[in-house]
């Protein structure tokens, strides 16, 4: 029988998905599951956007250019001029998603067994993508009583090797809902400098920011444009995850002309998700507005709710839409898979990402899970109450 590749072998499971046949059976069973484990928003996606698609008037479907359509980028391209990142139409190449940004990054900018540095707990696909570009994710660890701030650059540096290539970061984060200052920025351009590495800068929820709290962009960094990759994606923003539209953008020409061939090897991004997304740029003010107003209320109501239940301990994320949290088990991949298999409250239970998965530390996470608050507050206090009252009878409590 023909064997498995070994990159097959060692792509890892996402630790997000992995519990969906436990959640599956839940429900056939009749019982309510409460989503925390995914970050897919219940927000309405833009009327600009759905429209668009429904009066759609071409009759043939066909393929993009490689880079996407110049209409779109030359719109996003305004669309970053607007809020203060300063780029041309030619400097952005649209994706499948920000998963293919990340993957033409990786691939443009490394060789196979070059290394990323990228602070722990990270976004647990950076694996996946690594893999898939022959690459080593290099942990630094951040920590939940810092509420998972930028580590110290001499921890960083403590990580460099010969391999060292880049840094990859997430702000606001995914999965921890830290918002890196312009400080932290600054802290980073430094070491991008020193060593001339390449800085990653995941924006994909650039627009969830709370408390008056501003995001800054690697990409007004100053001196170090040609090492910087910004990734984007239309999925978070305007809760639109399945059109599949993301976004490379850098300066750095010889970077776009080698991504553009990897681009051109897929053909070209999806052509229906690209109306989506140009027509979504004319989203009103107020949409996001509404937005942020939801999410931090929210936020407000789980943050105050876990840290009510003996043991828990939930940071105030500043962005995003996600918080890990510290609970009082003993194994919280064992946890998540008994609130599905074996546990129900008024014949509901909750859907939990174990924290594990976004560490590569072996043994960290294993008391800590992935909350994301994508959730009316409605079930979010049902969500918070069935989540208490498991952890008042769980075999492992510690």
């Amino acid at each position: 029988m023909p064997t498995i590749s070994d990159k097959g072998k060692t792509m890892p499971q996402s630790p997000i998905r992995k519990l969906a046949p436990y959640a599956d059976e839940a429900k056939r069973q009749g019982r309510k599951v409460y989503h925390l484990n995914i970050g897919q928003p219940d927000i309405p996606t833009p009327d600009v956007a759905l429209n668009a698609i429904r009066n759609i008037k071409f009759n043939v479907i066909e393929y993009s250019h490689s880079a996407g359509n110049e209409s779109y980028r030359r719109k996003l391209a305004d669309f970053y001029k607007s809020k203060g990142i300063d780029v041309d139409y030619t400097d952005l190449l649209i994706t499948t998603g920000g998963s293919e940004a990340i993957l033409f990054a990786f691939n443009s900018c490394l060789n196979p067994g070059d290394e990323v540095i990228t602070p722990e707990p990270f976004y647990a696909n950076y694996n996946g993508f690594a893999i898939s570009s022959g690459i080593k994710i290099v942990p630094v660890t951040s920590y939940i009583k810092d509420d998972f701030a930028l580590p110290p650059i001499s921890e960083i540096e403590k990580k460099m090797t010969p391999r060292t290539k880049g840094i990859i970061v997430c702000s606001p984060n995914n999965p921890t809902g830290y918002l890196y200052s312009k400080e932290e920025f600054l802290q980073l351009r430094e070491i991008i400098i020193k060593h001339d590495l390449y800085l990653f800068s995941d924006e994909a929820y650039r627009e969830f920011c709370y408390d008056g709290a501003s995001h800054f962009s690697a990409m007004n960094l100053k001196g170090v444009g040609n090492n910087v990759i910004m990734l984007d994606s239309v999925s978070k923003r305007y809760s639109e995850c399945g059109v599949r539209i993301g976004a490379l953008v850098t300066k750095n020409k010889e970077v776009i002309a080698t991504a553009l061939k990897f681009a051109q090897a897929r053909l070209s991004p999806p052509g229906l998700g690209q109306v989506a997304g140009e027509a979504s740029i004319d989203t009103p003010p107020e949409y996001f507005i509404n937005v942020n107003r939801e999410y931090t209320a929210r936020r407000n109501y789980m943050v105050e709710a876990l840290n009510k239940i003996p043991g828990v301990y939930c940071p105030k994320p500043k962005g995003a839409f996600y918080s890990i949290v510290k609970l009082p088990v003993d194994d919280s991949d064992k946890f998540a898979q008994w609130l599905l298999e074996k546990f129900e409250f008024k014949n509901q239970t909750v859907m939990v990402a174990p924290a594990s998965g976004f560490y590569s530390t072996p043994g960290y996470g294993k008391n800590e899970v992935r909350i994301a608050y994508v959730l009316k507050i409605d079930d979010l206090k049902n969500a918070m109450e069935v989540l208490a009252e498991a952890l008042k009878v769980y075999p492992g409590r510690k």
